[in-house]
């Protein structure tokens, strides 16, 4: 508990000398430099920035998907009230209208100029610090629903590290007003300028100008997130992607894609599951007297559709001989959700072994698990031997798998290792998965705001990236053409590449294959494949009733 409150601190205060703090410190710094201000105003604010932050990280993402409501609906409101305050800063009787609702409650008044808790509730719930190993736990662990007091202390821990330097802009803003004539002398006009300053920032981030700043200024704190990132006790508590339980604490003894088996505890429990597919529930204990592979997937992901004849090859060859093969579906995009789509990918790849719908990241979680595909290798006592995240080491695993059959039952014939292909690319040069939707933009080389709207392509781009042309409706999860001259361009270096499409209608690209028909539930369809990795640019078009999730490269 220590360690993480530690962890969450450190990771904290570096977030809060980074760039990406620096969109908000005018605000911070002019929220006190008014003359009659409560004393205890800085504190104030910060305190009403920690409780949002806090609030808004842990339980916005589980609260508004139980109200079926949009991801970023917390944070227009955060929006509105910043702007509210900077208006009735600029203009008092605007400061008196909003009061009129709350007079009856006497001395709790939502005075723009005094409230500095409202403030901070504001700030904390359009706050977006720099992400990083810390808060990626943090934002799985509310995704997910799995909160519990490990969490909340690192999320408290972080938001107090992250918030400290800002109290310090804020105690220096009172210093000012205590110590400087010329603002004591001018109390009307920093009353206007902290007003014009709140109103700025509202409106830079409606359009992302603050994304602008970060990237405009280096990151002169990179070294010290690599340094903790690095930190072998943070890797410890985080790398495997949740805070730690009873069942899933000796994970770590594990070493990722050790060449020779290990003893990681006993497997924990698969759990929380929608459906089975291919089977009745499968339990671990159940399982005892066979060597299990459990392997996690997602249908949509190019790197486990790669990895999955491997899985498929290995359960065929060993299955009659103990091995036992337990897909666990774990949804990276919403229509993944779908128990009908699952099933349609699960027939198309000829997958026989039973997969269990980890639609609530149940299972995912108890494993601290964050990579798709990954591999956990279990020997007939049902204690972890292996792990393997993301493809390759496709020789080393069925080795393994080989060794625990013959320590189960000495006397078994093994059958010859299977001979599938590996097709892993280097990573290391071909361009990496590109999500079209709002919530996963990545790769996205335009200079307007990434939402709906009509897009005007820039004159250059850069390698590995994409840009729109023309109407497009952009949701959290894909994008669909708003008209005529809709437009995809991108460019890339890899083998193969993908488009991840669904709905019915017609695609067609500039790299002189044929136009794809489209038709059904969301599924990865082939663009481009050359014998070499190269370097390349294309064009699609996206017929109406299309709807485009992603490109994936091999």
């Amino acid at each position: 508990m220590l360690t993480l409150a530690l962890i969450g601190l450190v990771g904290g205060l570096v977030t809060g000398i980074s760039p990406c703090i620096l969109p908000v410190l005018p605000v911070v710094f002019f929220s006190s430099v008014e003359k009659g201000q409560r004393k205890a105003r800085p504190y104030l604010v910060i305190a009403g920035l920690v409780v949002s932050f806090t609030l808004v990280t842990l339980f916005g993402s589980l609260l508004l998907s139980v109200l079926g409501l949009p991801q970023d609906v917390l944070r227009w409101a955060g929006l509105v009230v910043l702007a509210l305050i900077g208006i009735g800063l600029i203009v008092p009787r605007f400061s008196h209208v909003l009061e009129k609702p709350f007079a009856w409650l006497p001395q709790r008044r939502p005075d723009a100029s005094r409230n500095g808790f409202s403030l901070g509730l504001a700030l904390g719930a359009v706050y977006v610090p720099c992400a990083g190993p810390i808060l990626a736990a943090i934002t799985v662990a509310g995704a997910t629903g799995r909160i519990g007091v490990d969490t909340v202390v690192l999320t408290v821990s972080f938001a107090l590290g992250a918030a400290a330097p800002l109290l310090v802009f804020a105690l220096a803003g009172r210093g000012i007003t205590q110590r400087v004539q010329a603002f004591r002398k001018r109390q009307r006009g920093v009353r206007v300028t902290a007003g014009v300053v709140m109103l700025v920032l509202a409106v830079g981030l409606v359009f992302n100008l603050p994304q602008l700043l970060q990237r405009a200024v280096p990151d002169y704190t990179a070294g010290l997130q690599e340094r903790i990132n690095e930190n072998g006790q943070v890797r410890a508590a985080l790398e495997l992607g949740g805070l730690e339980n009873e069942q899933n604490k000796e994970l770590d003894l594990c070493t990722e894609g050790a060449t020779e088996l290990e003893r990681c505890g006993t497997a924990p429990d698969i759990r929380g599951v929608q459906q089975w597919l291919n089977s009745q529930p499968v339990d671990m204990k159940s399982l005892r007297g066979k060597v299990v592979l459990i392997d996690f997937w997602a249908y949509s992901c190019i790197n486990c559709q790669r990895s999955l004849p491997h899985v498929i090859a290995w359960d065929a060859a060993y299955r009659d001989v103990g091995l036992r093969v337990i897909g666990v579906h774990a949804p990276e995009y919403a229509f993944e959700k779908e128990t009908g789509n699952v099933a349609d990918a699960v027939g198309r790849f000829g997958i026989r072994y039973p997969v269990a719908l980890d639609n609530s990241l149940a299972t995912w979680t108890n494993y601290r698990n964050r990579y798709w595909p990954a591999h956990y290798l279990v020997d007939a006592s049902g204690t972890v031997r292996h792990i393997r995240f993301g493809e390759g080491g496709y020789d080393t695993t069925e080795r393994l798998i080989r060794e625990l059959l013959v320590a189960a039952d000495p006397s078994t014939a093994l059958p010859k290792p299977t001979d599938t292909a590996d097709d892993t690319p280097d990573t290391s040069v071909i361009t990496r998965e590109t999500y079209l939707g709002g919530t996963k933009e990545v790769n996205f080389a335009g200079t307007q705001p990434y939402r709906t709207g009509t897009f005007v392509p820039p004159d250059k781009r850069p390698m590995h990236s994409f840009v729109l042309s023309g109407p497009w409706t952009v949701t959290s999860q894909h994008i669909t053409p708003g008209g005529p001259g809709a437009l995809i361009s991108l460019s890339y270096r890899a083998k193969e590449v993908r488009m991840v499409l669904s709905g019915t209608g017609t695609v067609s690209c500039t790299c002189g294959e044929a136009p794809i028909e489209v038709s059904g539930t969301p599924r990865s369809y082939r663009l481009v494949s050359t014998q070499d990795v190269r370097y390349g640019a294309l064009t699609v078009s996206v017929g109406a009733g299309v709807q485009a999730y992603s490109f994936t490269f091999g």
